[in-house]
């Protein structure tokens, strides 16, 4: 079964199309990284499936309850960590899902700390648990981690796919980070060209998911190819 269907969908700004007649389908359960340049259209696609931008042709569903996190934390700095979850939740079992949702996150012993008091992987946590406590589905990501360092964002990748797996959620994340792609994903799609296409489509094999020390060189040289990286590295001879 699908959760997302996307079918010949066109987007364009102003007459000018980002991507024209785009085809993906996203299964129950899967998570599938979109890579690309710029430009390409990447968060748009998201915000098509999510609603937040309206297709210029074509369609873009998703079979359930959406989620989504940008890629900003996106907090109300007068409310601490538990309110700010709080205050997404519509309705008392929601209200319920808070204690669970900030545990799934790590975030209990931070629950009355204030924004600015969080540092850049909490405050993520932060705007995951939000989006969690309303028992999404599905799982739109736009470069939520883009702004940490290295640390943090290699701890946040691990209990970003925990949570996926345990909520046996549907998710589409947009990246630039081909390791987080591959670390991340079971399939990675490459958008690329003007207007955009999908240039390239790689599953990640199964018994090198969600591990640090598989040997993915070869889909790694694939993703760079493909977006046009592998050029422009330095070659060295010994």
């Amino acid at each position: 079964m699908n959760a997302i269907n996307i079918e010949r969908l066109t987007k364009a700004f102003d007459g000018k199309p980002v991507f024209v007649d785009l085809d993906l389908v996203v299964a129950q359960g899967e998570t599938v990284a979109v890579l690309g340049p710029s430009g390409c259209g990447k968060s748009t696609l998201l915000r098509c499936i999510a609603g937040l931008e309206r297709p210029t042709g074509g369609t873009a569903r998703a079979e359930g309850d959406v989620g989504y996190v940008f890629q900003e934390p996106r907090l109300l700095p007068w409310l601490n960590v538990e309110k700010n979850v709080r205050f997404a939740a519509r309705d008392d079992v929601e209200r319920a899902r808070v204690g669970g949702v900030l545990g799934l996150t790590g975030l209990h012993d931070a629950a009355r700390l204030l924004p600015k008091q969080l540092s850049g992987g909490m405050a993520q946590r932060t705007a995951l648990a939000r989006t969690l406590v309303r028992n999404p589905s599905i799982l739109l990501l736009d470069e939520p981690l883009a702004a940490l360092d290295a640390l943090r964002r290699m701890d946040l990748q691990a209990a970003l796919a925990s949570i996926i797996a345990t909520l046996y959620a549907t998710a589409l994340l947009v990246t630039h980070d081909v390791d987080e792609a591959l670390y991340l994903a079971d399939r990675i799609v490459v958008l690329g060209g003007s207007p955009s296409r999908i240039e390239t489509e790689l599953v990640v094999p199964l018994n090198a998911r969600r591990r640090r020390d598989a040997d993915l060189t070869p889909e790694r040289t694939t993703l760079l190819r493909a977006l046009g990286v592998e050029d422009h590295l330095p070659s060295f001879s010994i």
